[in-house]
């Protein structure tokens, strides 16, 4: 009988910064908004979150009851899971009816569109049986172009019912730490806007050399030419996977800036857990030091969205709202 992975405890935070954080986020208005701003996380259901008690109230234990009270809080979520499997058209209508009109939906793209390695055994089992044989993680290149097609075509399915009510913010687009800026990938973000004509959409890089002082202009000018809103980021300064945190408008229509954490241990662990790589609290002056770019953002895009992605406990919760308080009393 093989033994049980030991499960990961998480560490306490440090007490300090989570007063200051708590208390900060406690002032945020309901929904947390600032002018055009809007301020979400990435995702509503982490256990970590849904378990500890530290978000939902006691009656919400339905994924509608969860949607609707975080709807309450927030104007802006994205939807992460989208990354991980296929979802049904039906749970966006779903979503749709659990929220208010004035609530928006940024949808992070499938590894068929990014170019990470697709998980089979997330995939429908029509799709799932296709691939046999072919390993348990398979890249998109690697993948047949009519089943790649198919692929991506469910993922869009799932995607128009949110674009036809008004309230998909945009597809988020993280491409891989290895996708390097070569003409090679110049074309495949320009086929991209091809395939998805009139959808919104954000891009997100995880490879230095799109950002580089003597290539950063003609990569934000190939994004204008595509239409695509470049996504600033706050996150370890790493080799692999780490950027600067540069902020633009690409798009007049909607910036982007998502907060990752500093969490250059977990960053940088071989094999660290989602968690590990994402355990970090802002604390309130780092959140200050966001408040000018994010402005100066907002000055020259119709909407910004400001994203947290610390899924641990309640991180990005406190730190969604912190910033909304400090960008509002600014």
């Amino acid at each position: 009988m093989t033994a049980k992975a030991p499960r990961r405890v998480l560490p306490e935070p440090d007490p300090e910064r989570w007063g200051a954080a708590t208390e900060l986020a406690a002032r945020a208005r309901a929904p947390a908004v600032c002018g055009n701003v809007a301020f979400g996380t990435a995702g509503w259901t982490d256990k970590t979150l849904v378990q500890g008690g530290l978000f939902y109230p006691k009656g919400a234990q339905s994924a509608e009851a969860r949607l609707r009270f975080y709807s309450s809080q927030f104007s802006l979520v994205e939807v992460d899971a989208t990354y991980y499997s296929l979802l049904p058209p039906e749970t966006a209508q779903r979503w749709l009816a659990f929220t208010p009109e004035s609530f928006v939906f940024d949808v992070k793209a499938h590894p068929i569109v990014t170019g990470h390695p697709v998980d089979v055994a997330r995939l429908p089992g029509d799709l799932a049986r296709a691939l046999e044989g072919r390993g348990a993680r398979v890249y998109p290149d690697r993948i047949p172009g009519e089943i790649a097609a198919e692929i991506e075509g469910r993922f869009r399915a799932l995607v128009e019912p949110l674009h036809r009510a008004g309230r998909l913010g945009c597809v988020m687009v993280q491409f891989p730490p290895w996708f390097a800026a070569t003409r090679g990938n110049a074309k495949k973000l320009e086929r991209l806007r091809e395939r998805w004509p009139d959808v919104p959409i954000s891009i997100e890089v995880r490879n230095k050399s799109w950002l580089l002082p003597e290539r950063r202009e003609r990569v934000l000018d190939l994004m204008r030419s595509l239409g695509f809103s470049y996504v600033g980021v706050d996150e370890p300064d790493v080799d692999a996977g780490g950027v600067p945190p540069v902020t633009a408008v690409t798009n007049p229509a909607l910036a982007l800036v998502r907060f990752h954490g500093q969490s250059r241990a977990g960053w940088t662990k071989k094999g660290a857990s989602v968690h590990e790589r994402f355990d970090y609290l802002y604390a309130p002056a780092e959140l200050e030091a966001w408040v000018a770019p994010v402005r100066a953002l907002a000055e020259r895009a119709a909407k910004v969205h400001a994203i947290f992605n610390n899924c641990v406990r309640n991180y990005a919760v406190l730190g969604a709202k912190g910033l909304s308080v400090l960008l509002d009393r600014s």
